[in-house]
């Protein structure tokens, strides 16, 4: 399973870096080029979406099968501290799946808008002209 996450870690990472180059001022044209490969990119990327909520169901089959320690003294100190880690990992791959989701909705959005941008800003240069 520690594959599953690194993959889903290098998505995130890949995502925070187009989501930095998309953003950073001062690109110019090379936006341009920047907003193609990223427009490009976003439907490959959308798998990472339910690769997601299978690690998310999969959180959630883990907690459901956890052992319990309801009594006092029903669990050695070793099964104590190994439960306490596996709570750790699902807290840390729950935010790396909610990192994921939220960059590749953010990447979408700003490259809409930028493509938005672009197409109003080329409208009005043609409606200069025009004038």
């Amino acid at each position: 399973m520690a594959l599953e996450w690194v993959v889903l870690g290098y998505a995130a990472g890949a995502e925070a870096i187009m989501l930095l180059l998309l953003t950073v001022p001062g690109l110019g044209k090379l936006r341009t080029g920047l907003v193609s490969v990223t427009r490009n990119a976003l439907k490959p990327m959308l798998s990472v979406v339910p690769f997601c909520l299978f690690l998310l169901m999969d959180i959630y089959w883990k907690y459901e099968t956890r052992p319990t320690c309801d009594e006092e003294h029903a669990c050695t100190p070793s099964e104590h501290l190994r439960h306490q880690k596996s709570i750790m990992k699902s807290q840390r791959n729950a935010l790396l799946i909610a990192a994921a989701l939220i960059l590749y909705w953010l990447i979408f959005s700003v490259t809409n808008l930028l493509v938005r941008i672009e197409q109003l800003s080329q409208r009005v240069e043609k409606l200069k002209r025009q004038d």
